[in-house]
């Protein structure tokens, strides 16, 4: 059915209703990067929790190799390798998961900060979280389901986990698609779930009967590789067939975002996916994805809304790189995952802090949820912590905002053409 509509083109700016302001902010952006662990960017950063050596599962240390964020090849993000590199609990295992024709050694290693500098700088001016877990061991497939849903449960026993067997991963999918699922005893099912056109719950459900607006910016279905695997909605039944919501609320291309906030349109909750050639995937050879989040941020600081704005970025999924903290509590349902980096950027962020907290990407979920009074999803939404109190100081008045230094510059994304790019299915 789905992929017998082409999707409609978004080459303007569909209207929405009003931003509506919540209890702290009128507007929450969540940017989206890719498969990154902490240690990964920021084993160096002062006062963070990170680490200039890796165990291996025979008992030896090995010391991280200071790397280009270019990488070209892609380690492994499955769940199955994920459990290897957990080891029972050890964090000992990634030496045993191959790169390629590459030994697992390759995965310990740290970007150069300064080729993440635009990240570093906006850690070093607004909150930097180093206990943000990912919420299952997985792909970028169930990470972005989490970051609109809570979670990818679908049955009190059985969540998703990993990604479909084809793309595009959603309700695009070719007929003959499945998913994977694992079970509370960890127990892993490989193409056995539902074809991904998804019927649970979102904040989708929780924004409309309240009027809240909301926008998901990303590259475009069927004519991206980024667009094929990175569009949440696209895998959520209630979106996907709702001709005034997808092309409206879900939208393409992701640098619309620069002319909504041109045009002081910013919705109250937006997502913002890049374009595969401007993530931190590995394996794409590319060095601009510091750069395109700190224009969007720069596009968001020296706008009308900065002053009611929270951003938070992370980074989707672990990517298969090496981190060495281990995720905390039991291990159900495939997770916790390890660490992802979180940075919360805003006028009211204390300034040059560093969280010791544990978040997971539920935390993000009822951060929206909470800022405008809705109730809970029940899925992680519902267990996992919030961060407000953590992260903001309301006391002091709303600083200004100070643009963050780039390579490339904003003209260069908005004149960028779509990659289309093969990524790995991780």
């Amino acid at each position: 059915l789905f992929r017998s509509l082409p999707p409609p083109s978004s080459s303007g700016l569909p209207p929405l209703p009003p931003a509506v302001a919540g209890k702290h902010f009128t507007h929450i952006v969540v940017i989206v990067q890719e498969n990154r662990t902490f240690d990964n960017l920021f084993a160096t950063f002062p006062g963070a929790d990170g680490t200039r050596t890796g165990k291996t599962h025979d008992g030896g240390t090995i010391t991280l190799k200071k790397s280009n964020l270019e990488s070209k090849p892609s380690p492994h993000n499955g769940f199955l390798f994920w459990s290897r590199d957990y080891n029972g609990g050890a964090m000992n295992g990634f030496d045993t998961v191959a790169v390629g024709n590459l030994p697992g050694t390759y995965v310990y290693q740290y970007v150069d900060p300064a080729q993440v500098k635009p990240y570093w700088d906006l850690a070093k001016e607004y909150v930097l979280s180093d206990h943000t877990f990912q919420t299952q061991g997985s792909g970028s497939f169930t990470a972005h389901q989490d970051l609109i849903a809570g979670g990818s449960a679908i049955s009190g026993t059985e969540h998703l986990v990993d990604y479909p067997d084809d793309r595009p991963w959603g309700c695009d999918a070719p007929s003959g698609t499945w998913t994977s699922l694992i079970n509370e005893q960890n127990n892993f099912q490989a193409a056995a779930g539902p074809f991904p056109c998804l019927t649970y719950r979102t904040l989708r459900d929780l924004l409309r009967p309240q009027n809240i607006p909301w926008r998901y910016y990303a590259p475009q279905v069927g004519y991206s590789f980024a667009g094929d695997l990175w569009n949440a909605f696209d895998a959520i039944a209630a979106v996907r067939s709702d001709s005034n919501e997808w092309g409206t609320n879900v939208i393409w291309p992701q640098t619309l975002i620069f002319k909504e906030l041109t045009a002081g349109t910013l919705p109250s909750v937006s997502w913002i996916i890049p374009d595969y050639a401007n993530s931190d995937h590995p394996g794409n050879n590319s060095d601009t994805g510091p750069s395109w989040v700190a224009q969007v941020v720069n596009a968001i600081g020296q706008s009308s809304a900065w002053d009611t704005t929270a951003i938070v970025l992370l980074w989707d999924d672990w990517g298969g790189w090496y981190d060495h903290v281990k995720p905390p509590g039991a291990l159900r349902f495939g997770g916790l995952g390890f660490r992802i980096p979180m940075i919360v950027v805003s006028p009211y962020a204390k300034q040059g802090y560093v969280s010791h907290k544990v978040y997971q990407l539920g935390s993000v979920v009822r951060f929206i949820e909470d800022n405008w009074g809705l109730p809970t999803l029940g899925q992680t939404d519902a267990t996992s912590p919030d961060f407000v109190n953590d992260f903001f100081d309301f006391s002091q008045p709303p600083r200004s905002f100070e643009p963050i230094n780039a390579k490339y510059s904003r003209a260069y994304f908005k004149a960028q053409k779509p990659s289309n790019k093969p990524v790995d299915t991780e």
